[in-house]
């Protein structure tokens, strides 16, 4: 099955694609978590969005509502991988695949520190259990596990590693005797040609790799030769990216960081997406 798009992102922008995507009929499919974003739920007080007063959790039960009603589908995958495969994109979560003719991203931006490990991408850093576990066979690797809901990523690397550091700032326990839940918090990666060591707000821990477990990848290690400024994605008004097909809305494309700014270009993301396919079925 090819999607006509497919959809990076349960925030705003991520909901505003999908829904604008399901009024152009077009085949999409949004990939998403079940509750518009931990970030949104717990915001204090939304102020900017018209014609809403309240806080994150009753504006995430307005979405869902509307979600509902509008039968806006979503799948709770989460895409570790983006790649362009000639006329289409291959999108990877763990060892399922989806492919789709267009793609728009709506991953939002890091809350968690920079760690600095964009310099050891494929060099020891890596965001996907599944995908990279094996090569850790025999070796000691840390974990930034920053959610619950990834204990059963740091689970399966330890099937494989001879020991799992486990780095997070939450309780949480594990069924394999080779994991150490440390609490800390992973600031920065070193090593030479390779990653060496993880450094953290209390001290230093040997690693022969390290996996950030996060709810969104670094759009520059999603998607490779994906044009970036830091963390931010180059867009134009369209917003698509110097990749062909590739589209970009809400955070991942810079400040101002509201849900108002996400929503809008999310909307336009699909219409985009929407004339590109036009103009590529008249080629």
């Amino acid at each position: 099955m090819i999607y006509d798009t497919a959809i990076v992102g349960g925030g705003m922008a991520g909901y505003s694609a999908a829904l604008t995507a399901k009024s152009l009929k077009l085949h999409y499919i949004w990939f998403a978590d079940d509750g518009f974003g931990e970030k949104t739920k717990k915001a204090e007080y939304v102020r900017n969005f018209p014609a809403f007063t309240g806080g994150g959790k009753e504006f995430c039960a307005a979405l869902e509502a509307q979600r509902e009603k509008e039968g806006v589908m979503r799948t709770a995958k989460r895409i570790d991988g983006v790649y362009k495969t000639g006329e289409t994109f291959l999108l990877t979560a763990a060892a399922e695949t989806y492919e789709a003719k267009t793609v728009v991203l709506a991953t939002g931006v890091q809350t968690r520190p920079s760690a600095g490990e964009g310099a050891y991408l494929g060099r020891g850093v890596s965001y996907c259990a599944v995908c990279d576990g094996a090569l850790y066979r025999g070796k000691k690797v840390a974990v930034a596990l920053y959610s619950p809901r990834f204990t059963e990523e740091a689970e399966y690397l330890a099937s494989f590693a001879a020991e799992v550091l486990c780095f997070c700032s939450f309780d949480c326990s594990f069924r394999s005797t080779n994991i150490t839940v440390i609490k800390e918090r992973i600031v920065r990666v070193e090593g030479e040609r390779r990653v060496e060591r993880v450094v953290t707000d209390k001290g230093e821990y040997a690693a022969d790799g390290v996996f950030f477990l996060t709810e969104s990848v670094p759009p520059s290690a999603l998607c490779g030769g994906l044009e970036c400024e830091g963390e931010r994605v180059v867009t134009r008004r369209d917003g698509s990216t110097n990749l062909k097909g590739l589209f970009a809305a809400g955070d991942v494309t810079g400040r101002p960081y509201q849900y108002v700014k996400a929503a809008g270009e999310g909307c336009v993301a699909a219409y985009s997406v929407a004339a590109y396919l036009r103009a590529e079925a008249r080629v």
